[in-house]
């Protein structure tokens, strides 16, 4: 009898495990039909050859090289930056420390426009700062290359930090420690101990950030303006041609899918054999 009861129920937990894993797994499909679904009618548009021929234009080539230049920007600076900022996060206690993480997260919530004013009324003619540096030195930011990046700085640099910080919080302190009791400074401890077993979650942030410079829309063309070679990144250069030639603008569309896909999926391929000849 009591062996009965043990298989009515082993059979009720294995049903009901078969109806969780359905639904997560139909969920899955769901989500990933959901996403294909524009870029496959992305892909579908463009087997007309006006759209191939757009791909060439100079307003694409100009954007593409302009967004790549101002990425790889972003990205250095980001970089520089932000893995000591996300270190200082995870491993100091200092006055003020909440408000400074509160505000680290404040550009992943801010509308990408109230950005864009924002840094006009910090960079701009007019600006807090921009103002003095005009006046004193005749420099002026708005509607520049530099303008381009500092909002992409502004908005992306969130997800490297946020990415970074987790790595550190995540690298067993012990074995610093130990680094440190054997002599090791805690420069060369950072360097040679915590980065490379933060690592995967470094180039992570690092992805996501310039995934996130490349497709900055909103306060790059508010603060920065969309003037062609100047600052017209592909985001506005995609919205510049969808005014008047949907082909064009679809081009430029795949363009940066296409960009975008082979570079996430290079750098996950060397973070997934960086862990790998780690292990």
């Amino acid at each position: 009898m009591a062996q009965g009861g043990k298989n009515r129920s082993a059979a009720r937990r294995f049903v009901g495990d078969g109806t969780y894993s359905l639904v997560a797994i139909s969920c899955l499909g769901l989500l990933a039909g959901f996403i294909s679904l524009p870029i496959v009618s992305l892909l579908i548009w463009t087997v007309d050859t006006s759209a191939w021929r757009a791909m060439l234009s100079p307003v694409a080539l100009q954007a593409l090289s302009l967004s790549i230049r101002t990425t790889s920007v972003t990205l250095v600076i980001t970089i520089l930056i932000g893995t000591p900022a996300a270190y200082a996060l995870s491993r100091f206690e200092f006055p003020g420390k909440k408000l400074v993480d509160t505000l680290v997260d404040i550009p992943a919530v801010l509308p990408p426009s109230a950005a864009g004013i924002a840094l006009l009324l910090a960079f701009g003619r007019l600006g807090l700062v921009g103002e003095p540096l005009n006046l004193a030195f005749g420099i002026t930011i708005t509607f520049t290359t530099v303008a381009v990046i500092l909002a992409e700085l502004f908005v992306a640099m969130h997800f490297y930090v946020r990415y970074t910080t987790v790595g550190f919080d995540n690298v067993d302190r012990s074995i610093e420690e130990a680094a440190m009791v054997d002599g090791a400074g805690r420069g060369n401890t950072f360097l040679r101990i915590t980065v490379p077993l933060a690592f995967p979650s470094i180039v992570a942030g690092a992805v996501m950030a310039w995934a996130r410079a490349l497709g900055e829309f909103g306060a790059t063309i508010i603060f920065a303006g969309n003037v062609r070679g100047v600052t017209q990144t592909m985001p506005l250069a995609i919205y510049a041609e969808f005014q008047s030639d949907l082909d064009a603008a679809v081009a430029l569309s795949l363009m940066v899918l296409v960009f975008a896909f082979a570079v996430i999926l290079t750098v996950r391929l060397l973070t997934r054999r960086s862990v790998a000849y780690r292990d």
